[in-house]
């Protein structure tokens, strides 16, 4: 009918009293899919035996890790010629994940969820070091953040500083999980975004927690960036919409959170893609 507002949809709600609508904070809208590789055709290349026999490696890999997380598996490909490792970059590709850990170590998921490629450098920037780690989520990493915690929070001294108000009870519930953590138990997250929190108390959590070695960028669903802390097993996780604002903010008390990581059914979807690629090589 005309003349009447619609029931749903813009402008079916009133304005609130001061004349102003209600402003929503802009969600992620992007996410990323499979997209199979660029690769030449067999008759465009020359020898590649080595690369194919390493990826095929990296699928039984990929497969074996799906039925056993805990497993990972490492294959150097430091001293492959140029010919091979081009055609392995090319399989590969780039993913959803990149991480940084300490100054040393660049990582980047391919685009085959559980197949990651670690790049080590020495203090001048050279590349010293190329492996395809094939697991849930890369153990060299681990292995980085876990370098310099410790197993509890940092100690404060002296009164609070003015505007912390909540953080303090944050810091007794951090204190009892992190001394019950259990590898391998389901996260414990604490929503900051659901919480009042001043920007005192965001300030003395980081304190307290102490920065860490390793930031994870994920881009799997708009964007997640993920850091460790100088707090065994804890992590900070932040998601951004598409204009780089924070819509969720928690504090997760687990081994590496769940969105970093990639699931047993990835694994096996990466080694049965992963031989696709193969059979028109063979």
């Amino acid at each position: 009918m005309t003349g009447m507002s619609p029931l749903v949809g813009p402008g079916s709600q009133p304005s609130e009293d001061d004349g102003t609508e209600l402003q929503y904070m802009e969600m992620p809208k992007a996410m990323r899919t499979y997209s199979a590789p660029s690769l030449p055709e067999p008759e465009e290349i020359e020898d590649i035996s080595k690369a194919l026999a390493l990826l095929q490696s990296v699928a039984d890999a990929a497969q074996s890790a799906s039925t056993d997380p805990s497993k990972t598996q490492h294959i150097d490909i430091t001293d492959l010629d140029a010919q091979n490792r081009a055609f392995i970059d090319q399989a590969l590709g780039e993913g959803e994940v990149s991480v940084v850990a300490g100054t040393a170590l660049q990582v980047q998921e391919s685009v085959l969820a559980g197949i990651w490629r670690i790049q080590e450098t020495d203090s001048e920037g050279h590349q010293v070091r190329d492996v395809i780690e094939v697991g849930a989520f890369p153990s060299t990493v681990l292995d980085t953040a876990r370098s310099s915690t410790l197993g509890s929070l940092r100690s404060h001294h002296g009164p609070l500083r003015q505007g912390v108000l909540n953080a303090p009870a944050l810091v007794t519930e951090l204190d009892d999980k992190i001394a019950n953590f259990v590898p391998g138990a389901p996260a414990h997250v604490i929503n900051l975004t659901l919480l009042p929190q001043t920007d005192e108390d965001l300030s003395f959590l980081e304190e307290r927690l102490g920065p860490g070695l390793v930031t994870i960028l994920s881009r799997g669903y708009g964007n997640c960036r993920i850091t460790s802390t100088s707090t065994a097993n804890v992590w900070w996780v932040r998601y951004f919409n598409s204009r780089d604002a924070i819509v969720l903010n928690t504090i997760e008390v687990v081994a590496v959170p769940d969105v970093a990581c990639a699931a047993p059914e990835d694994l096996k979807d990466s080694a049965d893609r992963l031989r696709t690629i193969l059979e028109i090589y063979q």
